[in-house]
């Protein structure tokens, strides 16, 4: 293996090192709305705004990524098991954000019923 295959093959495993990187937040344990006090809602709306924040920041870093990856394959020249790897990078970086999307709606989703179960449970 010559230099240069040396080189464009560093660059691809930076590309998943730097996949690696990038920190998934933990989904927060949600408040039952029916039975929780007004401070386990509060609380819950804060464990939520947190993880929504870590989940900017995990998306920002898959972001970084995969344009990364993508930026490589079109400059081209890769040798074709680097090309595969870079484009693999690619995907999974994809896939990792499109999850951390859903994820996120998720979260908000059960968050807001949760809170619609404590006003059933909490009229007034």
């Amino acid at each position: 293996m010559n230099k240069f295959s040396i080189a464009l093959a560093t660059l691809a495993l930076g590309s998943t090192a730097a996949f690696a990187d990038c920190t998934k937040p933990d989904a927060p344990n949600l408040p039952n709305g029916a039975s929780a006090t007004m401070e386990d809602m509060l609380a819950g709306q804060k464990a939520v705004k947190a993880f929504q924040s870590a989940n900017v920041e995990y998306m920002k870093c898959l972001e970084e990524v995969f344009t990364s990856a993508e930026a490589k394959v079109k400059e081209g020249g890769l040798a074709e098991d680097v090309l595969a790897e870079t484009q693999k990078t690619y995907n999974d970086a994809v896939e990792a954000y499109n999850a951390a999307v859903s994820s996120e709606e998720s979260v908000a989703g059960q968050f807001n019923t949760e809170i619609r179960e404590y006003k059933a449970a909490n009229p007034g």
